[in-house]
């Protein structure tokens, strides 16, 4: 098959992925209202303190219901599509399931903020949730190593780097871990995670389709489609959230397409947007902990630009154009650095 024929098929993937998204979210939305998938407004830090500005400044999206947990769109349009048409065990087997492990822990949690009560309504607590998504990056890992035959690292301008199996799982679970939890801190405003997310698979799309990985190449355009459809109904002022089933799949999604690229060093690259918003929450959180001082009005950092007046739509926007540049310098340094 050509790259042409390639492209095509992907591209279609992602406008089947597009249509089933558009027609599943009137679903969703009646469920949501139906069984009431309200968001509950976060007003405390994992240590129990309150968090005064991060009220403030998202008062105005709580004063009507508004739903979460719309990452269940997402999950079924991209399962849908792959399992139909693009199922392989060699390439999208695995990027699938850890899309779908993802989404299971993230539903977890959504349901517990959903349904739950008190104190334990924020969701799950933060050590549980890191020891499902490593969980889910082992096992991954474990088939990636074993059972796939991936045991080096591409070093771009190196070269592949012998890592042995052990060394392969606890990079493989790194991998999902840390995209799972990054795109989930850029899951804060509206469209700002969606489009991250949509640029990443897209950078990570034209990677795979230029080492002549078609499938895995689909599975980024099916992946990309849904995200078109989340960003249609998402655009500030957004209609709903795609909460932790859609940010901890697309996360543990996109790792796990890093590491089957075998262009897992690009991830702080192409992800720099995530990785600079993640960083800001751990150096705020050092900062507190250790010198009892803030770094940031508020982290991360999309909130600390909120703090300082500028608008949501403007940040957003902005994100996306960071992150187009990140997406484009990753793939050349994909081409001349040996990753394609």
């Amino acid at each position: 098959m050509s790259i042409n024929d390639e492209m095509f098929y992907g591209l279609l993937l992602a406008l089947a992925s597009f249509l089933a998204s558009m027609a599943l979210t009137p679903i969703y939305t009646h469920f949501a209202y139906k069984y009431k998938f309200w968001k509950k407004q976060k007003k405390t830090t994992v240590d129990g303190k309150s968090l005064p500005i991060m009220t403030k400044l998202h008062a105005h999206k709580f004063k009507h219901v508004f739903p979460t947990m719309a990452g269940l769109v997402g999950v079924v349009a991209v399962t849908l599509v792959t399992w139909i048409f693009n199922l392989d065990r060699g390439q999208t087997w695995l990027p699938l399931v850890g899309f779908l492990g993802g989404a299971l822990v993230g539903a977890i949690d959504d349901a517990i903020n959903i349904f739950g009560s008190g104190r334990g309504a924020a969701g799950l607590r933060g050590p549980v949730k890191f020891l499902l998504i490593s969980a889910v990056g082992l096992v991954l890992g474990w088939f990636f190593a074993v059972k796939l035959g991936w045991t080096s690292i591409l070093v771009p301008f190196v070269g592949n780097i012998e890592v042995g199996i052990f060394g392969m799982i606890l990079i493989f679970a790194f991998s999902v871990v840390a995209t799972s939890n990054a795109v989930n801190i850029t899951d804060g405003l509206d469209g700002l995670s969606g489009g991250l997310a949509m640029i990443a698979y897209g950078a990570y799309g034209v990677i795979a389709l230029f080492q002549g990985n078609m499938l895995l190449f689909g599975f980024c355009m099916t992946v990309v489609g849904w995200l078109l459809s989340y960003i249609w109904f998402n655009v500030p002022p957004a209609r709903f959230m795609m909460g932790d089933t859609g940010s901890f799949a697309l996360g543990a999604g996109l790792g796990v397409v890093a590491m089957m690229t075998n262009s897992f060093l690009l991830l702080p690259i192409i992800c720099l947007p995530a990785v600079i918003e993640t960083a800001s929450s751990l150096i705020q959180l050092v900062s507190k902990k250790l010198f009892h001082r803030k770094v940031f009005i508020s982290a991360p950092l999309h909130h600390h630009l909120e703090a300082l007046g500028w608008g949501e739509a403007k940040i957003v926007m902005r994100f996306w154009i960071f992150a187009g540049v990140c997406a484009i310098i990753g793939i050349f340094v994909a081409a001349t650095g040996g990753a394609m």
